[in-house]
């Protein structure tokens, strides 16, 4: 524990559970108080960490002048209050808990739906005012109705298992569809037009960003049933209120369920007076039970970081966003799949991805098709093992030796690919035409024919060079090889009908490649790793859960420690370490 005057300072600018407030004093110096924006401004650089949750905007001039900062935390799910993206490049963390409120705003949006359905605020209403309506407060039931889920993260499937349990059929429109969990939960992915046009209750579950800003206007209201109700507890960017205000007063839908709005408080909204509407103010995230687990929650991760919580181990392991990582190579789509069938079965990465860093990503030069598997199986993170020195990497450049096909059959295949130009040359000269003339690669077959393949007049060679590759993978059988001499291949492969050759890249050519965003073809690199990491055996669906960045690093720093002092650790002289002996 540090002593008191070396205790990091934290500000808390909105009100919080105080269970999160006393966990962040056991390490802190914690000032609990509301301050103005330009207050913040002049008193932000005196604290290590800052504490928010929707109504303090943490802009870049905050950024800018928090000097100190290390950590800023929201107490819930979005981000939208907070300039992530100056913080990242400031190299302040920002850190929140997208679980924490969940259920509460699953919970909160079936309220609404249930109360759209019965007309509960207008019976409770006016039987206050002494009226018993009993004929014009007919409802109606939720049992094979349809639910329309726009946006289907953590919020919009807690709904999608509430409504299933009321019979209802649930309809669901997803930036990336997900088959595997659609099929689990039993909902439908289906267009967002077909799902306004088809459902009840439309529920809005999508993030405020500029691609969901006014999602639902006036053409999308125009689709909608006349007895068809909305149901917005996401953000109040996302709908035209002038466009639903409009749509309520044409009687185009039969009402709408409003916590969030484009300017809060809402207390003068015409949208909130509409007779057609029920609206509340923006408390779906506000139960006792989700305050404190946001709370405590954020109090966590802030904790984590001020404590350099950045949890190393002595493999370089990390575990790291999927959408960070990328290939330095094409991959064969067949691979991916059966290795995705495989992972989804076995729930056990066995060997992870080794990557070296590149800017704030990372590219991969081994485990391209197991991170392609993750990423169909919409992982959000993958364990990694990150080397950090490229100068200790050795790069093989394989060699693919096609065979089990008819030679002529080959070359006329390979002739025919608009993207590549075959011409013809001999065994002796080749290679100086390859440097000559900037060739792809050569092909030489068992009948002594060799060809230098250059790509077409306006072709990117990459891309002809995977056109190339794709096609004789596809229709031939393939072993690799680092034998460039096709006669003593031929005692190793009877079966051969030709060889291969491609020029040997560098590691240097390699990065470039990748940082570039293109793939060299499947199959024709080799890494030699120092230190190499296999048979970690992690379970995936902790890797696949919810949990937070951190939490999976502390789970995996638990995971390789504790390997680590049961001697389950082996030292090989490759070197390679085993983890399962």
């Amino acid at each position: 524990m540090k002593s008191d005057e070396q205790r990091p300072r934290v500000l808390i600018c909105d009100r919080i559970h105080p269970a999160g407030v006393e966990l962040l004093r056991e390490v802190a110096d914690v000032d609990d108080k509301k301050v103005s924006p330009a207050e913040l401004l002049t008193m932000i650089d005196e604290y290590d960490a800052v504490v928010v949750r929707s109504g303090t905007q943490i802009t870049e001039d905050v950024i800018r002048q928090g000097t100190r900062l290390k950590v800023i935390g929201r107490a819930g799910a979005g981000l939208d209050n907070i300039a992530v993206s100056a913080a990242q490049n400031r190299g302040i963390k920002v850190v929140n808990c997208p679980d924490a409120n969940t259920l509460a705003v699953a919970e909160h949006t079936l309220a609404l739906l249930l109360a759209l359905a019965r007309h509960l605020p207008d019976a409770n209403r006016s039987l206050k005012e002494g009226k018993w309506e009993k004929n014009k407060l007919m409802g109606t039931g939720l049992t094979d109705k349809v639910l329309g889920i726009i946006g289907f993260g953590r919020i919009g499937r807690q709904v999608a298992v509430r409504a299933k349990a009321f019979g209802m059929r649930v309809l669901v429109n997803q930036h990336r569809s997900t088959p595997e969990l659609n099929l689990k939960l039993e909902v439908e992915a289906v267009d967002l037009l077909d799902l306004l046009r088809e459902a009840d209750f439309v529920s809005l579950h999508v993030p405020a960003k500029p691609e969901t800003q006014l999602l639902i206007g006036a053409e999308q209201l125009a689709l909608m049933k006349p007895t068809a109700y909305l149901i917005n507890t996401a953000r109040g960017s996302v709908v035209d209120e002038d466009a639903l205000l409009a749509a309520l007063d044409a009687g185009q839908i039969a009402g709408a369920a409003l916590d969030v709005f484009a300017e809060e408080p809402a207390t003068h909204s015409e949208l909130v007076q509409h007779e057609r509407v029920i609206a509340t103010p923006h408390i779906a995230a506000s139960t006792e039970d989700a305050q404190q687990e946001a709370a405590i929650a954020v109090a966590r991760q802030v904790i984590e970081v001020l404590r350099d919580g950045q949890f190393e181990n002595p493999l370089s392991l990390q575990v790291v966003s999927l959408d960070k990582v990328f290939a330095h190579e094409n991959v064969d789509p067949h691979r991916v799949q059966k290795l995705a069938e495989r992972l989804a079965v076995e729930d056990v990465l066995v060997n992870p991805p080794v990557v070296i860093g590149s800017g704030d990503h990372y590219v991969v030069l081994d485990g391209a098709t197991r991170t392609a598997a993750l990423k169909q199986l919409d992982y959000p993170h993958t364990i990694v093992q990150v080397v950090s020195d490229k100068d200790k990497l050795v790069l093989h450049t394989w060699f693919h030796a096609i065979r089990k096909s008819d030679p002529a059959k080959l070359v006329k295949m390979l002739d025919d690919l608009p993207e590549v130009s075959l011409i013809e040359s001999k065994p002796q000269s080749v290679l100086d035409e390859m440097i000559e003339y900037g060739g792809l690669c050569y092909l030489h077959t068992v009948n002594d024919k060799v060809f230098r393949i250059e790509p077409a007049a306006g072709v990117n060679r990459l891309d002809a060079l995977n056109k190339l590759t794709t096609a004789y993978i596809e229709a031939c059988y393939l072993s690799r090889t680092l034998t460039k001499d096709i006669k003593t291949l031929q005692q190793e492969y009877p079966d051969l009908t030709a060889l291969v050759v491609f020029p040997e890249y560098t590691v240097d050519q390699i990065l470039q490649i990748a940082q570039a965003g293109q793939v060299v073809p499947a199959g024709i690199t080799r890494f030699i790793i120092p230190g190499r990491v296999l048979r970690i055996n992690a379970d995936l669906d902790y890797l696949k859960s919810e949990r937070s960045l951190s939490e999976k690093a502390r789970w995996l720093n638990r995971l390789v420690m504790n390997k680590l002092l049961k001697g389950e650790i082996r030292y090989y002289e490759e070197p390679v370490y085993l983890l399962d002996e």
